[in-house]
């Protein structure tokens, strides 16, 4: 298994993969707050984690601000749970 660090210098150097699995390790470890700043450099799969956490709490402010940050299925989940 790779380290964090290592993960997090490959993605530092625009490795697409090292970004994603650091979303997926920071989702099995409940860190919300990296998954936040790995949505802010652009990660989708912190976005469709970020995503499928809020919807599941029904948090529409929360899917508001995934999409705003760039995550467009987060505005396709909040539009469903206006319906």
């Amino acid at each position: 298994m790779t380290d964090w660090d290592t993960l997090r210098a490959l993605a530092d150097d625009g490795n697409e993969k090292a970004l994603e699995r650091l979303a997926d390790l920071a989702d099995e470890r409940d860190d919300v707050e990296t998954l936040n700043e790995l949505l802010d450099e652009g990660s989708d799969r912190a976005g469709e984690h970020l995503t499928r956490r809020a919807a599941a709490a029904k948090d529409l402010l929360e899917l508001q601000r995934i999409s705003d940050a760039g995550y467009d299925e987060a505005g396709d989940v909040l539009n469903r749970l206006l319906d």
